[in-house]
């Protein structure tokens, strides 16, 4: 979640970012970017190490990075996608691979794969239920706000992976994600989950301290069968007052308001997550620390700073994760004028596959921040918001504080698979990026 709205603000306002394992033997590998400008920019970091949601919420919010509302959101439809969001990524030269990894694989369920639904921690809705029996959606997001203790959490969740089966997933085993930030954001507390401090707090821990405490939170999580985090938030807040932005400083969920101290301490997080075989998720590119509104609760949000190629909020710190060998980034909902003006984040193949993947290399995988309730995309129809991500290059779209409106996201994905190849062949190269990720899941 951008803002605050990353599926249980004010204790979650976002969504996340990915892992920087340093053990090789749990970290799949990716390539470094080859644009000079970043290579020189992670040089000048060699010292370095590697969604939202609306605090003090106790909705089911979903994974985004601003504070949202709880509301459902309107599926309307709307004007016709900008040149950039109607462009499809082109899918890499993997088509062996993905053409094995998917053998046997019906449209719908590889469709699936590509859909994150939202469970309210205490009280799953029907929705939630149906889109993994019905239709094929093989990710869930543990979402709202609970103090019921690990045993009830652990229950929630078993009563979906449960589901897991040849019927359903394809036997796929599920990622099973929550908001475990600390401070503001934080889903599960209650009995055998720390309280854990937010991430400006904990960026006062040494650097070896920090691991070691994620690595705790990270076996917190591992032990009631959550495998993804959506954290630790790598935004850099670098404006002159921190608390006028809406979606992160205003919550202290940054990790400092320098790129260096942003990237070791966001990095740390990441490791100890790593270290407890749980998958951390750096979060939000290209950044969100510039912007005043949060997407999650206000339309047109824009940042009118970030730019794409020199700028430290995302060569030195996400190309630095990228380097430490980052599995899943989110992509932010914001508007970034001077990268891609014609769309948001997530819906711009400029950002999500010029820029992250072809300009800085990353090879993993690519989530939204949540799109199914932030104001920032209502505009835009259920399945369409769905549509447009995937195009652009994104591998799994979040559906967190609205899962009724997963069955028309898979609906419409399923139809555009159906009438153009190009899409389908989106559609297989990231399913197959997502059961790659799956493939270093421990047994449930």
């Amino acid at each position: 979640m951008a803002g605050m709205n990353d599926r249980h603000r004010p204790a979650a306002p976002d969504a996340g970012e990915a892992p920087t394992s340093t053990d090789p033997s749990t970290s799949p590998q990716h390539h470094v970017s080859r644009r000079p400008v970043l290579l020189a920019a992670l040089v000048g970091a060699g010292a370095l190490a590697g969604c939202s949601l609306i605090p003090g919420s106790s909705s089911s919010g979903g994974a985004s990075s601003s504070a949202r509302p709880t509301g459902p959101s309107p599926a309307s439809s709307t004007s016709a996608p900008s040149s950039t969001a109607a462009a499809i990524a082109t899918p890499s030269a993997t088509a062996p691979a993905t053409a094995a990894a998917l053998e046997g694989w019906s449209l719908e369920e590889k469709v699936g794969q590509l859909m994150m639904v939202g469970v309210d921690a205490t009280s799953p809705k029907q929705a939630s239920t149906e889109a993994v029996a019905s239709q094929h959606v093989g990710n869930i997001f543990i979402a709202g706000r609970t103090t019921a203790g690990s045993q009830a959490t652990q229950k929630v969740i078993s009563s979906f992976t449960s589901k897991v089966g040849p019927d359903t997933t394809h036997s796929a085993p599920m990622l099973v994600a929550t908001d475990q930030e600390g401070g503001e954001v934080q889903v599960l507390t209650g009995s055998g989950f720390s309280d854990i401090p937010s991430a400006m707090d904990q960026s006062t821990q040494p650097r070896d301290q920090l691991v070691a405490s994620a690595r705790t939170w990270g076996k917190e999580l591992a032990d009631v069968g959550v495998n993804m985090n959506l954290a630790p938030v790598a935004d850099l807040v670098d404006i002159d007052r921190p608390s006028t932005n809406e979606p992160i400083g205003r919550w202290g969920r940054e990790y400092g308001h320098d790129a260096a101290t942003v990237s070791s301490k966001a990095g740390a997080f990441a490791e100890g997550m790593q270290a407890s075989k749980v998958i951390p998720t750096y979060k939000h590119f290209p950044g969100l620390g510039r912007v005043t509104a949060n997407t999650d609760t206000s339309a047109n949000v824009v940042d009118s700073t970030t730019n794409r190629s020199t700028d430290a909020a995302v060569s030195v710190i996400f190309g630095a994760a990228i380097a430490a060998g980052a599995q899943v980034i989110m992509v932010s909902s914001a508007t970034y004028a001077l990268i891609d003006p014609s769309a948001p984040a997530a819906f711009s193949s400029t950002i999500v596959t010029e820029m992250l993947r072809t300009e800085m290399g990353f090879t993993g995988v690519v989530i939204t921040d949540d799109v199914s309730a932030a104001v920032q995309v209502q505009g835009v129809a259920a399945g369409e918001r769905a549509v447009r991500a995937i195009r652009a290059g994104c591998d799994i779209v979040l559906a967190s504080a609205d899962p009724t409106v997963a069955a028309d996201m898979v609906k419409a994905l399923v139809a555009a698979a159906q009438s153009d190849p190009a899409f389908a062949a989106r559609v297989d190269e990231s399913a197959a990026r997502v059961l790659a990720l799956k493939s270093g899941l421990q047994p449930s």
